[in-house]
């Protein structure tokens, strides 16, 4: 994350088995927020704050807010898209995707 309102890269392609790292380099929190309906069906959920579903992150988005400076990092294990989001930012388009092959 570069620029206050935007995951950079926006899409990301990577092997299984693969860990990635965001890092929030805004002065703003974000959160990295799955989409239940928009990962593998077998995926492990992955949320910022460690929430185990969408609808939890959503309950509580305090605790998943990635602070200036800090990183969150998920590991996908099994080949798919992955759609996400920031919660905060939902409404100005703040979204990303990992396709893992």
């Amino acid at each position: 994350m570069n620029d206050d309102f935007e995951f950079d890269p926006k899409r990301s392609t990577i092997s299984a088995g693969t860990t990635v790292r965001w890092r929030n380099d805004s002065a703003v929190g974000h959160t990295v927020t799955a989409y239940n309906d928009e990962i593998p069906s077998d995926a492990a959920y992955f949320a910022s704050g460690g929430f185990e579903s969408e609808t939890a992150a959503r309950n509580d988005i305090s605790g998943g807010l990635i602070a200036s400076g800090d990183t969150y990092e998920h590991t996908f294990e099994l080949s798919g898209t992955y759609e996400y989001v920031c919660i905060p930012h939902e409404s100005s388009e703040m979204t990303g995707t990992v396709v893992v092959e």
